[in-house]
């Protein structure tokens, strides 16, 4: 059975809500990095942009990822009997959107205020001294996409520290939340991937390793959090 919209990620919801468009989420987050990485690919080679490229591809790819992710928590979570309190704040209060967008403000803030005060800037560095109009924006909405999967990575982790200290679980669901956390926690550590196209950008460089420490941190406690009170003989229940 399909979500309801009010208990799904906002990504899901835009997906489900495009008029005339009946896609699969696989399919749809094949379309997304298909788009993403075709642009990439033309305007390289309209620009002759060919290291940005490669900086681009690896940014596509983290966003298509973050999307699988997302999927595979929801089904992760979904498939189990878990408090409803636990569902509706994981999918239905949109906080992962108001996150996202202070990270993102935090990035454009960086990118165009602080890092021309420090240095040469990232941009220059990737993309020269003038960058292309059409490239700064597939640039900008390429790192929107990839700022919101961090916000829900923040969300996410959150939020299951939350439940796995709230309330206790039965062998079989805690499993499930594991493999969510866990999830979680691997897409996350997938971001360090960005991390070589940072050398330039140290601020930046440390703001994703310690993202991705946090996450870590966070998604680790709860997973231990589950293993330390997961019940034995009784269903899931409220402590």
């Amino acid at each position: 059975m399909e979500p309801e919209y009010g208990e799904t990620w906002t990504y899901e919801s835009i997906v489900g809500a495009l008029p005339g468009i009946d896609v699969s989420t696989r399919a749809a987050v094949f379309i997304q990095f298909l788009v993403f990485e075709v642009a990439v690919l033309v305007l390289a080679a309209i620009y002759d942009l060919w290291v940005a490229a490669a900086a681009g591809t690896v940014a596509v790819v983290v966003a298509s990822a973050g999307s699988v992710e997302m999927l595979r928590i929801s089904r992760f979570v979904r498939g189990e009997a878990v408090p409803e309190s636990y569902r509706r704040l994981l999918f239905g209060s949109s906080v992962e959107v108001v996150l996202s967008v202070l990270a993102y403000v935090a990035l454009i803030t960086h990118l165009f205020v602080f890092d021309p005060r420090s240095g040469t800037p990232l941009l220059t560095t990737l993309f020269g001294p003038e960058p292309p109009i059409l490239v700064v924006y597939l640039v900008l909405l390429v790192l929107w996409d990839v700022c919101y999967r961090i916000g829900t990575g923040w969300w996410a982790s959150v939020v299951a520290l939350w439940r796995s200290v709230r309330y206790r679980f039965d062998p079989a669901t805690a499993r499930a939340l594991q493999r969510a956390d866990l999830e979680t926690m691997g897409f996350g550590v997938l971001q360090l991937v960005l991390v070589p196209f940072l050398a330039s950008a140290p601020v930046l460089r440390t703001a994703v390793v310690g993202h991705v420490l946090a996450v870590t941190v966070v998604t680790g406690t709860s997973i231990l959090f589950l293993r330390v009170r997961t019940e034995t003989a009784t269903p899931s229940s409220s402590p």
